[in-house]
């Protein structure tokens, strides 16, 4: 009888090589991690500018992110639709922290109508002469979760305009002043979605807006570096806000949930780091974890995931059409799902 031939020595070579590869590009991202933890914070007033603006800050990332810049002395421009939530989002960091604030009220989903063109030069008249060392392009609109055809043609093109049109207005608008003194950092919001993972299936034109914005971002890194500028897209997996439904807050994902201030502390640090990051210790290990899934893989697990999730919201909305008499039609517009980061 005879015995099986042995594996060949290459094979398990071959495995101890790429598990050690893997191992060590851990490390490394781990280290590089912790080495910026434990380095004295980067003084961005110095380093980039008085100001900073900030889109989407009267809630989540954007609202910790603007009251995190102000902890660190920098006055802020502060951008949003409603002029009663800019109004105590600016009293609330003045009570706060010594700095100065400004508002602009501008509902980024009329980009490109008169309306829009009218607040891009508010916008601009707000920010002449000051010195924007920051901004920050937080603002943003998620999807329903939904096939394509599910959803009205307007939805997905104030998604657009409000993820692509008006981040590339806003940026161009800020743009020639730091090109002009030699210094800034652009810090665009994207999304793991787009980056960490192959698909986001019934998400697509979230994904998909998001995907705009890193290589954007990567472009403009590359262009503007010789200037004095940093350009940054983060691009986070989710942040415990109001945007993330609560089916996901309490499942096996919630310990790698930071809060939106503990997020803004480590979204701050990164400033002018890298021009990809994800700024969290756990994002982190999410991102590193996704690389060992094929990529069918992702697709088959993201697809079951949204596919429940899209029924627990429709059936949420039902009861709730049932108790207000609105019919169920509203969680096809978004209800659900829609809002600022």
């Amino acid at each position: 009888m005879t015995e099986p031939a042995p594996e060949p020595a290459w094979f398990f070579l071959s495995l101890t090589l790429v598990g050690g590869l893997c191992a060590a590009a851990f490390s490394f991202r781990f280290l590089a991690y912790l080495a910026l933890c434990l380095r004295r914070p980067r003084d961005l007033r110095r380093c980039y500018g008085a100001w900073a603006v900030v889109t989407g800050p009267t809630s989540g990332i954007g609202w910790s992110v603007a009251l995190e810049l102000a902890r660190r002395g920098i006055n802020l421009v502060l951008l949003d639709l409603d002029a009663a939530n800019l109004q105590e989002t600016s009293d609330m960091v003045k009570s706060r922290h010594a700095v100065k604030t400004k508002t602009v009220v501008f509902d980024l989903s009329l980009v490109g109508t008169p309306q829009g063109e009218e607040a891009m030069r508010r916008l601009r008249a707000a920010i002449d002469g000051l010195d924007i060392g920051v901004l920050v392009n937080n603002a943003g609109v998620w999807s329903p979760i939904a096939y394509l055809h599910e959803v009205d043609v307007e939805t997905w093109m104030r998604m657009v305009r409000v993820n692509l049109w008006a981040l590339t207005e806003v940026t161009a608008a800020v743009l020639p002043g730091m090109v002009e003194r030699g210094r800034g950092a652009v810090v665009n919001i994207g999304s793991a979605s787009s980056e960490a993972i192959p698909s986001f299936p019934l998400s697509t034109m979230y994904a998909a807006t998001k995907r705009y914005v890193a290589k954007f971002s990567r472009n403009l890194y590359v262009e503007y570096r010789s200037k004095g500028i940093d350009v940054q897209c983060q691009a986070p997996f989710f942040v415990a806000t109001r945007i993330v439904p609560r089916a996901i807050r309490d499942n096996w994902l919630s310990p790698f949930l930071p809060t939106p201030d503990a997020y803004a502390a480590a979204a701050t640090r990164w400033i002018g780091h890298d021009p990809l990051c994800s700024p969290t210790i756990s994002h982190q290990l999410l991102w590193c974890l996704a690389g060992f899934l094929p990529d069918a893989a992702h697709d088959w697990l993201r697809l079951r995931e949204h596919l429940r999730l899209r029924a627990l919201c429709s059936t949420r909305a039902a009861r709730a059409s049932s108790a207000t008499g609105r019919g169920a039609v509203e969680w096809s517009k978004g209800i659900c799902f829609t809002n600022n980061h």
